[in-house]
């Protein structure tokens, strides 16, 4: 098996992170958790959320994504490239690896 082969099939694992994400409150009028499954074709699943009225504070998501190696990844640059917080609660059981 050639080596673009196998990269292209490592891409194409289905596996799903857990993560906790902190919006900045000038996107807090955004649809960003669901922009992530509109452009980057993830499941995602709120877990839990602390988000108030008041939009001088940041609001948090507890998520669970699914996809695609390559959707996922997709995904975290996507949150990166807007400033967004995104920290990691995987362990190595629940992440797929």
């Amino acid at each position: 098996m050639s080596s673009s082969i196998e990269s292209k099939n490592l891409g194409d694992r289905h596996t799903q992170i857990n993560i906790l994400v902190q919006i900045p409150k000038q996107y807090q009028q955004d649809p960003i958790i669901t922009q992530l499954a509109v452009k980057f074709a993830v499941q995602v699943n709120i877990l839990a959320a602390t988000l108030g009225r008041d939009t001088s504070v940041s609001g948090w998501f507890d998520l669970q994504i699914s996809g695609t190696d390559q959707a996922i990844k997709n995904t975290l640059l996507y949150l990166q490239d807007h400033n967004i917080s995104v920290y990691r609660k995987d362990t190595p059981e629940t992440d797929g690896w």
